[in-house]
């Protein structure tokens, strides 16, 4: 009679799903160091051996698009069954200073950065100085000149600087082209045919948040398929939930049928009616509210609790502190309508589920737990845990296992060819990296609002490379094992 395998730490009798090979049954899973080492039936023994019965167990959740990159923004999401997460559709400048600060550091879960088109723009034309991308891009976000087009000269200059940021290990470039409409259509086309030429994919925030002509969320929908069908680059549509407005169905038609062609077009959403941005955003000025069927008193500021009153006192806030964090329902969640457009935005076949978590406002410090008078939006904390708590157990309208492709071997695979570190994450099967949650299916939910910072419920245990950050349900304050993912360029 053979011996049992034996290693480092076992998870045993738990629902294992592998969204690659299509596994959903009972298994034990072992762990030696970084890997996965089996997944059977059979009994394994270990040095640790936890009694997962009865629990989910799959991949670490891959978040593209998370904004909050600290110690304690990536504590709050790895509660929420994150084990890897990505700053893609902002970026960062300088990339190796973003990598080498956060490795320095810590970070409790995996980390990784693509090359940011605005704070290039920011650096080179309006003087910004390198530092944490949301801070930068939140302080310079009033400065004159980045949001202009440019001639050939100064567009050289920002396709070089995304050329060196790449070659320096980015994942992608990141287009936040919608706070910045009037910068061209040429050079969103040249940033296309540099990303390319250099094999990797663009993370967009389309141009236009619109349902009146011109300038409608279809228009900017369709410059990202047009530039993927006209340059062969991977273009990534973020946030399709949000940016489609109330046009989903003709953004997300006119993007399958390209889909169809062969185009390379990705799209991303959250499971919220509302948004969080800065309050300087170009669209959010007072006279193109109505273009996204909003008033000023549709959007709260976060520091202060305030919801804007009118026109007028918008206007004074952009003036006063254009950078300052907010939060905007951009739909209405108890109108049935609305809330069925949502639905169908993140249903839409294909879509990887992505969070946009934004910065903490009001933390001092990477301290925990996180202090009542702190806030954000319930997206940075719970994003993950309401899908499978509302999609999946609530309203059956995806089942547990393709929730769970979604949230993990999608993202993985739509990052695979620029990063080959992500061929070993978002599955369970031998080899693969050993970056796993453990959940109950029938009491994961988000209790987080936009005035409280709730830890999600229901993820008893996170593994990240083997390593546990959250065990019991409890954060692991002493555990900081994530790891950089570089895109191939590195050099």
């Amino acid at each position: 009679m053979c011996e049992p395998q034996h290693f480092d730490l076992v998870l045993s009798g738990a629902r294992v799903i592998d969204p690659e090979t299509g596994l959903d049954g009972v298994r034990n899973v072992g762990i030696d160091g970084r890997r996965i080492g089996a997944v059977t039936t059979d009994r394994l023994t270990g040095n640790t051996v936890v009694d997962v019965s009865g629990r989910v167990l799959a991949p670490g959740f891959i978040d593209l698009h998370s904004h909050a990159q600290t110690v304690t923004g990536l504590r709050l999401q790895a509660m929420d069954g994150v084990t890897t997460a990505l700053e893609l559709e902002a970026g960062a400048l300088p990339v190796r200073t973003a990598y080498a600060e956060a490795a320095a550091e810590g970070r409790p879960i995996n980390f990784g950065f693509s090359a940011g088109w605005a704070l290039a723009r920011m650096h080179l034309l309006d003087g910004a100085e390198p530092g944490a991308s949301f801070d930068v891009f939140a302080k310079y976000q009033g400065a004159p000149n980045w949001r202009r087009p440019v001639g050939a000269r100064d567009l050289a200059r920002v396709l070089d600087l995304l050329e060196e940021q790449v070659r320096s290990g980015a994942l992608g470039i990141g287009m936040l082209v919608g706070y910045a409409p009037d910068s061209g259509r040429d050079e969103y086309f040249a940033v296309a045919s540099l990303a390319a030429r250099l094999g990797v994919p663009t993370f967009t925030h389309t141009r236009f948040i619109s349902t009146e002509e011109p300038g409608t969320s279809l228009e900017g929908a369709l410059e990202v398929i047009a530039a993927a069908a006209g340059t062969g680059a991977h273009m990534h549509m973020c946030h399709i939930n949000s940016t489609s407005n109330r046009m989903i169905d003709d953004v997300a038609g006119a993007v399958e049928r390209a889909r169809g062609y062969g185009v390379q077009v990705t799209t991303e959403a959250y499971p919220y009616g509302s948004a969080s941005t800065v309050i300087g955003a170009a669209f959010l000025a007072p006279e193109k509210l109505h273009r996204l069927g909003m008033q000023p008193r549709n959007i709260l500021r976060v520091a202060t609790g305030e919801r804007i009153a009118d026109a007028a006192r918008l206007a004074e806030l952009r003036e006063q502190d254009p950078g300052a964090l907010i939060l905007f329902d951009w739909l209405d969640e108890s109108d049935p309508a609305d809330l069925s457009t949502l639905q169908r935005s993140l249903l839409f076949t294909d879509t990887a589920i992505a969070s946009d978590a934004v910065p903490l406002v009001g933390q001092d410090g990477d301290t925990w737990p996180v202090a009542d008078g702190v806030h954000t939006h319930p997206r940075s904390v719970g994003c993950y845990a309401r899908t499978f708590g509302w999609l999946v157990r609530e309203l059956g309208v995806l089942s547990l296992a393709e929730a769970v492709r979604r949230c993990t071997l999608l993202p993985a695979r739509i990052l695979e060819p620029a990063a080959p570190a992500m061929r070993r994450k978002g599955r369970i099967q031998v080899g693969a990296d050993a970056d796993v949650v453990v959940f109950d299916p029938g009491t994961i939910a988000s209790p987080a609002t936009g005035t409280r910072v709730l830890t999600s419920t229901g993820v008893d245990h996170l593994l990240v490379g083997g390593t546990f950050v959250v065990r019991d349900a409890q954060i692991q304050l002493d555990r900081l094992p994530g790891e950089p993912v570089f895109g191939r360029h590195r050099d």
